[in-house]
């Protein structure tokens, strides 16, 4: 059996271990000094709820894209139940805003097509038929990676555009999938497995561009600091789960968002309430946030999907507490940005920005009633001087 990260040896170290290397991103040299810590944020404090429910600072506005089960404005189609992650593609002048629905057996994929002033100009389908599709990521080459969260659960690149249909990838491996990343410099997918002893994984294709074929790996190691990758002998066989296929394998309780930038891939796990940095050039693991390690109250729980600002800011959503997405900007500093009202029994779900970084979306997959099914999801727009 792998050995499970013990926590208070990583805090004890992770602050030391490694500190030498040079690292790039701009959380990076704050991932191995300190954990970031609450205070004042960029944009400064949440006013009053507006129309749409949203606490956001001043000179930000919210409002409702799409409702659940419900017809999306100006066109014919009905949008899903549960949305969860999601992620925004350039179209033209506009842009497409995409949403996994996490429900059994008829999960799949919607799209919300945007004109140049941010109207809804159509919504579709891109999967169908798919089961408790949960986050995902976007790729270099402008698909959506839908990924299934289940134990024999598979990732499907899908066409945000429409055009194509959907393809299954299982040579990324059959397991309980929540996220992926695209790294582009080292030309791999990373991904997050929710379980409660769950991996982290990288996917190597073949060729670059295209996920049919390639080598599974899975992070190993004793615990923080220099890491190494082995190869899943078996990705597509699930009689032994992929956790348990390689001796050493780094285990993390419950891995969920995953976002890649400047050499850094963030990843967070929602039984700690972390966000990891794991370094790319230097094969480094380190810790970005961890709520044992704030000083005073944490603004952050329920650390869920995760998302990032080309000026280096993440923007962590939660899964329940008190519904907010938070920001950690570059200098370590952890701040709310959005708080969504009386949404009490849901989650922040698949936060993104628009290609030019000036409208940022994101759901509550519950919405206020909190039924589990989803029913009553509902997307969200905030527009505003977003930092960039």
């Amino acid at each position: 059996m792998a050995p499970a990260l013990n926590r208070r040896a990583f805090l004890s170290t992770a602050a030391v271990a490694g500190g030498t290397a040079a690292f790039s991103g701009a959380l990076w040299q704050n991932a191995f000094a300190s954990a970031a810590q609450p205070g004042p944020g960029p944009y400064g404090p949440l006013g009053a709820a507006d129309a749409a429910g949203l606490r956001l600072p001043a000179g930000f506005t919210g409002r409702v894209v799409a409702r659940s089960l419900q017809r999306v404005a100006g066109t014919r189609h009905t949008w899903h139940a549960a949305p969860d992650g999601g992620a925004c593609f350039p179209d033209g002048d506009g842009w497409i805003y995409v949403s996994n629905s996490e429900i059994p057996v008829v999960g799949g994929v919607s799209a919300l097509r945007f004109d140049a002033g941010g109207t809804v100009t159509s919504a579709y389908r891109t999967l169908e038929g798919t089961t408790l599709n949960c986050a995902g990521g976007a790729t270099p080459w402008n698909t959506w990676l839908s990924c299934e969260e289940h134990d024999f659960g598979l990732v499907y690149e899908t066409d945000p555009y429409g055009r194509r249909s959907a393809r299954p990838r299982p040579a990324m491996g059959r397991f309980k999938h929540e996220a992926a990343a695209a790294d582009p410099d080292r030309r791999v997918v990373y991904l997050t497995e929710d379980q409660g002893d769950g991996c982290f994984y990288r996917f190597l294709p073949d060729t670059w561009g295209d996920l049919a074929a390639g080598r599974l790996e899975v992070l190993v190691g004793s615990g923080p600091g220099k890491v190494r990758w082995a190869n899943v002998p078996r990705p597509q066989i699930w009689s032994t789960p992929t956790r348990n296929q390689v001796s050493g394998a780094l285990r993390f309780k419950g891995g969920e968002g995953c976002y890649y930038a400047a050499g850094v891939c963030y990843f967070t796990t929602k039984g700690d309430n972390r966000v990891w940095a794991y370094e790319a050039a230097t094969e480094q693991l380190r810790i970005a946030y961890d709520d044992d390690l704030v000083e005073g109250e944490a603004t952050l729980r329920g650390v869920d999907n995760i998302t990032g600002a080309a000026t280096g800011d993440l923007y962590v959503a939660e899964d329940g507490d008190d519904m907010q997405i938070n920001l950690i900007t570059p200098d370590g500093t952890v701040a709310p940005f959005v708080q969504i009202v009386g949404h009490d029994e849901s989650e922040v779900t698949g936060p993104a920005f628009s290609p030019d970084g000036t409208r940022l979306y994101f759901s509550s997959q519950r919405g206020k009633s909190g039924f589990i099914a989803g029913t009553d999801g509902c997307t969200f727009e905030v527009t505003g001087p977003f930092r960039r």
